[in-house]
């Protein structure tokens, strides 16, 4: 091992956060384990308990990198849907780093995409173009519903890969039907602006729950559901509202992947990520994403050449944040 070795990568939502270690140049991440973020103060507690938990006498890391769920601007840094708050410079020197890399979390999830393996994905159609396939340029973007909804792109450039974070989940989402149409109208008696996260997310399933029930005349029906309950009660088919509810995230969903890849020309691919989706299991490939993603008009045919994918890999984006740091640390 490496003077410079281990690395310590983390994936953090607003509801937990994965930790990893990575050995030396080119390793896989190993020594995976998921902390909740309400259960520590901070990222550098919730780091002390996974040390604490790791085998005695191994070295402590000397680089890491976080991959966040929030806009990164400064030194001071806020999960958007989370409670930690804390200064990147502080954590550093607390933990006795000589590195530390903070990203977007969906910038590491977009950094993780060339090294997906096929074990890794479940395609829609025809499996979606290797990394060494990809040429110079080509743009592939992720979409992630979990706790909120995360947006992100990689492009191939010479010798590297380069992310491309945003905040595309505050997009404002369009209705594609009249049905849509009245449940936006009825989420926005409760929010003046309904952003793609505030239906296409866990935070955001019990509003488009509670809009669509609405819509049917069956508000008393899902109360003050939880996501959990509403996917539950969905998928056995107990409940109406909550089975149109998940039709309509996957349609919506399909038609928001499509408005990114128009927007980032992202002929490479669009892979869905989160935590929601794979509970979904077959309804989700029996909906209507992929029609939706296609009904773009006159680009349908340029749709259609886009192929689409589900990661199964929950902890993908430990590997895009170790991508992140080895190209930092080259």
């Amino acid at each position: 091992m490496s003077a410079a070795f281990p690395w310590l990568v983390a994936d953090v939502g607003g509801t937990n956060a994965r930790f990893g270690t990575v050995a030396g140049p080119g390793a896989p991440v190993e020594d995976v384990r998921v902390l909740p973020v309400a259960g520590h103060a901070g990222p550098a507690a919730a780091v002390r308990a996974y040390l604490a938990g790791q085998a005695p006498g191994q070295a402590k890391p000397r680089s890491a990198a976080f991959a966040l769920a929030t806009a990164l601007h400064g030194d001071h840094i806020e999960l958007t849907n989370g409670a930690w708050s804390f200064s990147r410079a502080g954590t550093q020197d607390e933990l006795g780093l000589q590195t530390l890399l903070c990203l977007n979390d969906f910038e590491a999830q977009a950094l993780s995409l060339p090294r997906l393996r096929a074990h890794q994905l479940r395609a829609w159609e025809a499996s979606p173009p290797a990394a060494g396939d990809v040429a110079a340029g080509t743009v592939m973007a992720v979409i992630g519903p979990g706790t909120g909804l995360g947006v992100g792109g990689v492009v191939r450039a010479p010798g590297r890969w380069l992310a491309l974070p945003g905040e595309g989940g505050h997009a404002t989402l369009a209705p594609a039907d009249d049905f849509e149409g009245a449940v936006l109208s009825q989420a926005r008696r409760e929010y003046p602006h309904v952003s793609a996260e505030r239906f296409l997310s866990g935070i955001g399933l019990p509003v488009l729950c509670r809009a669509v029930a609405a819509v049917l005349g069956q508000g008393e029906e899902v109360g003050a559901l939880s996501t959990e309950q509403i996917v539950a009660r969905g998928l056995a088919g107990e409940s109406p509202a909550c089975a149109r509810t998940l039709d309509v995230f996957c349609a919506m969903l399909g038609g928001f992947a499509g408005n990114v890849a128009l927007t980032l020309g992202a002929r490479g691919g669009v892979f869905i990520g989160g935590g929601i989706v794979p509970r979904l299991g077959e309804r989700f490939f029996q909906s209507e994403f992929r029609r939706r993603f296609e009904a773009k008009g006159r680009f349908q045919a340029f749709l259609a050449g886009i192929p689409t994918a589900l990661i199964t890999d929950t902890l993908a984006a430990l590997s895009g944040a170790a991508l992140a740091l080895e190209q930092a640390e080259a």
